[in-house]
């Protein structure tokens, strides 16, 4: 007996591991390993914020309240592009997601199909911009398999095409592990790619680290407005976001002194 040999598209699954989903009755999670929690969402709120990390990265609302075009490097279980679907009404979202047993998973996370306003796209985030150079407001980045960030995610050449795929103005958002020993490294290459007009916000449980850098015109704090970059969303997104955008005005107008709790 003879068997089928494989189709092309099962090659690009060899090469990702499958996560796997949690239930508890009141939340569901994705996971790669029993250590490591990828994303929570909650049964009877799916487009909220359950990890602390994901109301920081949102916070690229005090530079740009309503972005045109948002750009995504790592799906997940969704919860930041069913945030942005679902709250900014105004922003396009394109999340490119390189394992495809993620993205077959959506559903399982209410992520939302896709239309002119959101879509999927299965790819390499890093090769994307690389070959397409697309254009963003605002780029998150927040890709992670089971070994960490991938090495293409945080190349000097992969911060220098998040500067290409930004215009003037534009802010790329990255996700980073605050006490791996690389960290320093990786804010640096940041920092070096946008000619230091970068900063770094530690999450509230101090597992991760958000850094935001600015195309152009420099980070200013004091010319950041909580109550302007909230003006556009509706109470409930008020409500999850204002006090970690609060917490992070006050963190960047007081460096060194602490959390801003």
């Amino acid at each position: 007996m003879t068997s089928k040999p494989p189709l092309p598209g099962d090659f690009l699954s060899l090469q990702h591991v499958q996560p796997f989903v949690l239930d508890d009755g009141a939340s569901r999670s994705l996971h790669f390993t029993s250590g490591e929690l990828q994303s929570r969402m909650r049964l009877d709120s799916p487009c909220g914020l359950e990890l602390d990390y994901t109301r920081t990265m949102m916070g690229f609302l005090l530079f740009n309240p309503v972005p045109g075009h948002i750009g995504m490097i790592g799906l997940g279980g969704g919860s930041i592009a069913k945030f942005c679907h679902r709250f900014l009404p105004a922003s396009r979202m394109t999340v490119l997601e390189i394992n495809p047993h993620v993205i077959a998973l959506r559903a399982a996370f209410q992520v939302p199909p896709d239309d002119e306003r959101f879509e999927v796209l299965a790819a390499d985030g890093a090769l994307y911009l690389q070959t397409r150079a697309p254009q963003y407001a605002v780029l998150l980045v927040d890709g992670f398999d089971p070994d960490g960030q991938p090495a293409g995610l945080c190349s000097q050449r992969f911060y220098d095409d998040c500067l290409a795929a930004l215009p003037e103005g534009g802010v790329l958002v990255v996700n980073l592990h605050y006490d791996h020993p690389d960290y320093g490294l990786l804010f640096e290459r940041i920092r070096r790619s946008f000619g230091g007009n970068a900063v770094e916000i530690v999450t509230l449980e101090k597992s991760n680290s958000i850094v935001f850098a600015r195309k152009g015109a420099s980070i200013s704090p004091q010319a950041l407005n909580l109550a302007g970059s909230l003006a556009a969303l509706d109470a409930r997104a008020r409500a999850i976001l204002k006090p970690e955008l609060a917490r992070m005005l006050w963190q960047m107008k007081n460096p060194g002194t602490g959390d801003g709790r």
